[in-house]
């Protein structure tokens, strides 16, 4: 029996999170991706913290979801700069390395964030 898309991203984020993990001095860049919106946080699982986080909802991104997706990982890079962070471990959260989670990434690069 084939597995649903919810299974099948469950299954897939599984797997990630047993090799990823954050630490204070290589923090995780955790990505989730809605039909609308777009999220990313710099989290801390050692201690359990978010240290930064950037939404294309609070940011009032305009254009395409791709475009939106590029400002999120720019704002999310901007602010890590500010609090000391220079490097993260990419967290695709179980989903594709391809449009806007792809775009995102880029833009973050981009901006000085070592992934």
């Amino acid at each position: 029996m084939a597995f649903s898309k919810v299974n099948r991203r469950a299954k897939i984020k599984r797997r990630i999170r047993k090799k990823i993990t954050g630490t204070s001095a290589m923090p995780r860049l955790s990505v989730f991706r809605s039909n609308k919106q777009m999220c990313a946080q710099i989290i801390d699982d050692s201690t359990g913290k978010t240290l930064v986080s950037a939404t294309s909802y609070k940011s009032k991104a305009k254009g395409t979801k791709v475009e939106q997706a590029a400002l999120v990982g720019k704002e999310v890079a901007e602010k890590a700069k500010k609090a000391g962070i220079e490097a993260v471990v990419f967290d695709r959260n179980g989903y594709l390395y391809h449009g806007r989670v792809k775009s995102l990434a880029d833009s973050a690069r981009e901006s000085g964030l070592k992934l």
